[in-house]
C-alpha cells in the first residue's frame, strides 16, 4: 500500500503536470477546477510582500485551539485506561483476556501512543490538508487582520499559478510572521521526525544519530515531492518547522532545554493517568518553537531554475520597497549577522541547506552582498 506522502505527491504532481502542460489548450472552466481542487494543498507561502496593514498577532488564539486538542486526546485515553484497568481488577463481562489488557493498558500509558494520538487529532484529516489548517485558515480570529496574502499580480508566483492558488497565507505569532503551512509542517512533518527517531533510537542509534536521520528525510523531501519536485522551491523554512515539531512531540512527554529556557513536559503520568502539566501551559506549548527561522523571507529558499527568475524580479519590483520603508536604516552588519543566526536554531542544527537560486532580501533589496560592515 503506497503511503500518504507518496500519493498525496502523485496527485498534486499529476495536477500540476496536467495545468502546466495544456492550459493552453483546455477550457478555463477545467483550468479553475484543476486549480479549485488543489487550493487547500498550501504548498508555498510568501513573506516578501509584507501586509500592507500589520497583522494582529493570534498566538494566544492558536495556542487555545491546539490546548483544547490537547485535553481532548488526554481526556480519550484516560476513559480508556480507566476503562482497561476495570477489566483487570474488576474483571467485569465483556472485557478481554487479562494479559492482553494488561498489554493494552501498557500500550495506552506509553509517549508513542499519546503523541499518535494527538497527531491524529490535530493533523489527520485527508490528502488535501490537516484538520489544523483548515482551521487556521477559516477560523474567524478575535481581532483583524489576522492573515494576509498578496495579490496575484505581486505575488512571487506570477508564472507559476498553480503555486499561487495553493499559497498559504502569512500569520503572525508571538511577535514573528510565516505561513500558515509551517505550523501544519510542525505537527505533521514534526511527527514523521518523531517517528523516525524513536525508531532509530530503538534500533539503538545515539540521539545525534536518529536526529541527523530525521533531518536528512526532511532533506529529502524538500527535493523532491513536498519541495522542488512539485512547487519547484527548497525551503528551509520548512525544514526549520519539521525540526522544531520533533522537539514539540519529544517535549509533549519529556523536560527540554531550549536555549536558556527550561521547558517542563506538557503530560505526564499520575497515579496510572495522563496529566496535563497545567502551570503556564499556554506559554509553554507553542511559544518557545516560533522563531524567525519559518519566515521564507528572512530564510530564504531556492528555487527551481524555471521560478527564481519570475521571483526575484517580482520582489525586486513589489517588495523591495516595502521592505526599505521598515528598514530605512538598516545597518549592513546586523543584516548579515542576523541571516548567519537564522542557519541554527539555539546552537542546534535543524538542516539548513546552502543552495543556488536563492532571493536574499539582503542582497536583493539592499545591496548588501559582501559586506560586513
Amino acid at each position: 500500500m503506497q503511503s500518504v506522502d507518496w500519493v498525496k505527491f502523485e496527485f498534486t504532481f499529476f495536477l500540476q503536470f496536467l495545468f502546466m502542460r495544456f492550459s493552453t489548450v483546455i477550457s478555463a472552466p477545467l483550468c479553475a477546477i484543476l486549480l479549485l481542487t488543489s487550493v487547500t494543498l498550501a504548498f508555498e507561502t510568501d513573506q516578501y510582500n509584507l501586509p500592507p496593514v500589520p497583522l494582529t498577532d493570534v498566538g494566544d488564539e492558536v495556542s487555545d485551539y491546539v490546548i483544547v486538542v490537547l485535553r481532548e486526546t488526554v481526556a480519550d485515553l484516560n476513559v480508556e485506561i480507566d476503562k482497561s484497568r476495570n477489566c483487570i481488577e474488576l474483571r467485569k463481562n465483556g472485557c478481554g483476556d487479562v494479559a492482553k489488557e494488561k498489554t493494552k493498558l501498557a500500550k495506552l500509558k506509553n509517549a508513542d501512543t499519546l503523541a499518535k494520538r494527538f497527531f491524529d487529532r490535530i493533523s489527520g484529516g485527508n490528502l488535501m490538508t490537516t484538520k489544523f489548517g483548515k482551521w487556521m485558515n477559516s477560523h474567524e480570529f478575535a481581532s483583524l487582520p489576522a492573515r494576509y496574502k498578496a495579490p496575484y499580480k505581486e505575488s512571487i508566483y506570477l508564472l507559476n499559478p498553480f503555486n499561487y492558488a495553493t499559497l498559504s497565507p502569512t500569520v503572525r505569532l508571538y511577535g514573528h510572521e510565516f505561513g500558515i503551512d509551517k505550523l501544519e509542517h510542525l505537527f505533521q512533518q514534526g511527527y514523521q521526525y518523531f517517528k523516525i527517531y524513536n525508531e532509530a533510537i530503538n534500533k539503538g542509534s545515539t540521539a545525534e544519530k536518529a536526529n541527523q536521520k530525521a533531518i536528512e528525510w526532511g532533506q529529502k523531501t524538500e527535493r523532491t515531492y513536498y519541495g522542488l519536485l512539485t512547487s519547484g522551491v527548497y525551503s528551509n523554512a520548512d525544514l526549520f518547522a519539521n525540526y522544531v515539531g520533533l522537539k514539540f512531540y519529544m517535549g509533549m512527554t519529556n523536560p527540554l532545554v531550549i536555549g536558556e529556557i527550561n521547558r517542563p513536559a506538557l503530560v505526564h503520568l499520575a497515579n496510572g493517568r495522563w496529566q496535563i502539566t497545567e502551570e503556564n501551559l499556554r506559554e509553554n506549548l507553542l511559544k518557545p518553537f516560533i522563531a524567525d527561522q519559518m519566515n521564507e523571507a528572512l530564510n530564504p529558499s531556492s528555487y527551481r531554475a524555471t521560478l527564481i527568475r519570475s521571483v526575484r524580479r517580482s520582489v525586486v519590483k513589489y517588495a523591495c520597497p516595502e521592505w526599505r520603508n521598515v528598514l530605512p536604516s538598516i545597518k549592513p552588519f546586523d543584516l548579515e549577522q542576523r541571516a548567519v543566526s537564522l542557519e541554527n536554531w539555539n546552537g542546534e542544527d535543524y538542516g539548513y541547506t546552502r543552495r543556488d537560486r536563492t532571493v536574499d532580501v539582503r542582497a536583493t533589496c539592499f545591496d548588501l552582498t559582501h559586506k560586513t560592515s
